[in-house]
């Protein structure tokens, strides 16, 4: 007998923070960096973490902490050390030198995981972008191994070019073609977007896992993958919704979270034009969440970021139906709180939001004259 299953890699966590940080703080951010590292099928063996108001250039945490986590990951059979935070390439290539077992940091986690993710030829695209940008900086350190030189008769370069020269110019040609690639997607989808002129835009944002998609597939009445894990949404999904005799168009977009790589934003600003373009968003918050105000703080950010700080926004207090005690802070602005999982406040979210719309309607759309706005 052959054994054909694929078995989860063996995994442990790392973290540092400020010494002013709180240990719950740090339990936070080992919780959601552990939800991370199950979507990619790794069983965490052990946390670790340092108090230390700068990471050790050289390996990130100090000496004693990295020979601690040597010990277990020798102990326990680990297959994957996992950091919290971006790793320089020297930290990187030290580290696999010292452990001996793959290393992710926060950014290729996230890449890998949006890579699982994407279904659409766009959102591939873009991920695979962002891989590209985020490995050409860690080539040069990465694979100094490659020491012997190139040359000769037929090669491409000449004699005396390095095999790292080879790969660097491989990826930077790579990266070349997949933005032309977006560039001819982006066009397309622009087109689509103008196609659907003469009616207010909605989009869900929020927190990875905050309930988006559950929403979308309540208000829009269609099936819609929805499920309890992180980024279940990569790729953007726009419905038409009608409230009320009232249509809007209703889009689905990609989760933020706590330090997104900064690659990952850049190459999917295409897929956050359903943002940007929109004339209400949707902010849904996972109230359940201790950590709900730094998501929220997170999310508005990003959407600074991306240049939707000023649109119309709704904040949609989610999973109420989990709390102990009533939600009372919900901060300025418009809000609501529902469960979209019972069903709870969801008739008042759409009341809500057609009145929201007519408004847009009527400032934003004055000629266009639907019998049941006015």
């Amino acid at each position: 007998m052959i054994e054909t299953a694929k078995k989860n890699a063996r995994g442990i966590l790392v973290a540092i923070g400020s010494k002013s940080e709180s240990d719950e703080r740090l339990q936070e951010m080992m919780d959601e960096l552990e939800f991370l590292s199950q979507t990619l099928q790794i069983e965490i063996q052990g946390k670790f973490t340092q108090k230390l108001e700068h990471p050790d250039p050289k390996t990130f945490v100090g000496k004693g902490k990295l020979e601690e986590i040597n010990t277990f990951c020798k102990m326990e059979k680990v297959d994957v050390v996992v950091f919290d935070d971006d790793l320089s390439p020297s930290q990187l290539r030290n580290l696999e030198r010292e452990l001996k077992v793959k290393i992710y940091d926060r950014s290729l986690l996230i890449l890998d995981i949006f890579l699982k993710r994407a279904k659409t030829a766009q959102a591939k695209t873009q991920v695979e972008l962002a891989r590209f940008q985020y490995l050409l900086p860690r080539l040069t350190r990465m694979w100094t191994h490659l020491e012997r030189q190139r040359g000769g008769t037929g090669t491409r370069g000449g004699a005396g070019e390095k095999e790292i020269e080879t790969d660097r110019r491989a990826i930077r040609d790579q990266i070349n073609v997949l933005k032309k690639k977006l560039e001819k997607i982006e066009k397309q989808s622009q087109t689509q977007r103008k196609s659907r002129g003469g009616i207010v835009r909605v989009a869900l944002v929020g927190y990875t896992n905050a309930g988006k998609s559950t929403l979308m597939k309540l208000m829009s009445k269609e099936k819609v993958y929805a499920k309890d894990e992180l980024f279940a949404t990569v790729d953007s999904t726009v419905r038409k919704v009608v409230l009320n005799n009232l249509p809007f168009l209703l889009s689905d977009t990609v989760g933020f979270i706590r330090k997104l790589p900064h690659s990952l934003i850049e190459s999917f600003k295409s897929t956050l034009a359903e943002v940007m373009e929109a004339d209400i968003l949707l902010h849904v918050i996972d109230a359940s969440n201790p950590s709900y105000e730094d998501h929220i703080r997170v999310v508005d950010e990003t959407l600074g970021e991306i240049g939707a700080g000023e649109i119309t926004t709704i904040k949609v207090f989610n999973k109420i139906d989990r709390l102990e005690e009533e939600l009372t802070a919900t901060g300025n602005g418009l809000s609501i709180k529902i469960s979209a999982k019972t069903g709870g406040g969801i008739p008042e979210l759409r009341a809500l939001l057609t009145e929201e719309v007519k408004k847009v309607h009527m400032k934003i759309y004055p000629n266009y004259m639907h019998p049941e706005v006015y």
